[in-house]
């Protein structure tokens, strides 16, 4: 038999100000909509430089010139006859080693944008417009279970390192076509990435100690 404390509370009818502004969270549907099609931008962004990727591993010019391009690539300098001054690069006539890591790298980073965005679209929408009803789904993320706007926000943090970290190794990787200050600046503003992220992490901490729940105590 249900005791009174356990049974369920009937749902209230709002007041007419209230309830336009609970209900005024779908105007942000649009927005979660809006980022399903950016993701779909990144993944058809994602085929085109693979495909481009392959063609050039079979020895396709156009291809691989447009490789060169989006990575920013250049080949080994060409020093005019005091030695200091660049007349010109070599010429790119296949892939390399450094060219497929720098659009390896592209495609990870492609790969990890689109993880953000599911946390964005996936983590927001359930904590700020409507719950999913994912129980029982076995395809339901793991982290959805206990996700708020606290535990979002640190989700977002260690997601932008991690973008970050490969930003800064393309660079590294192709630093002879950077100059010091690029280099730099890059390296500043990824330790300002990893320390906004341990911030957030220990605000979070602070505000929600480990072993303490909304549910307390158990009862005998």
């Amino acid at each position: 038999m249900t005791s009174p404390q356990n049974a369920p509370v009937p749902a209230r009818r709002m007041a007419p100000i209230p309830n336009l502004i609970f209900a005024s969270r779908w105007l942000q549907l649009p927005l979660y909509l809006g980022l399903i099609l950016a993701q779909a931008v990144y993944v058809v962004q994602f085929w085109v430089e693979l495909v481009h990727l392959i063609e050039a591993a079979f020895g396709n010019q156009a291809a691989l010139i447009t490789l060169v391009k989006s990575t920013g690539y250049q080949a080994a300098a060409i020093f005019g006859p005091d030695g200091k001054s660049v007349i010109g690069y070599e010429p790119i006539t296949h892939l390399n080693e450094t060219i497929i890591m720098l659009v390896v790298l592209a495609l990870i980073d492609v790969v990890m944008i689109s993880n953000l965005l599911i946390m964005v679209i996936v983590g927001g929408y359930e904590t700020f417009v409507s719950r999913l009803r994912l129980e029982g789904h076995p395809d339901q993320p793991e982290w959805l279970d206990h996700v708020n706007a606290s535990v979002l926000k640190v989700k977002l943090a260690t997601a932008i390192i991690g973008i970050s970290s490969i930003h800064l190794l393309k660079t590294f990787i192709n630093a002879a076509n950077y100059t010091d200050k690029v280099l730099m600046w890059q390296t500043v503003i990824h330790i300002a990435f990893l320390f906004s992220a341990l911030a957030i992490a220990l605000a979070d901490r602070i505000m929600h100690p480990p072993g303490t729940g909304a549910a307390g105590p158990a009862a005998h």
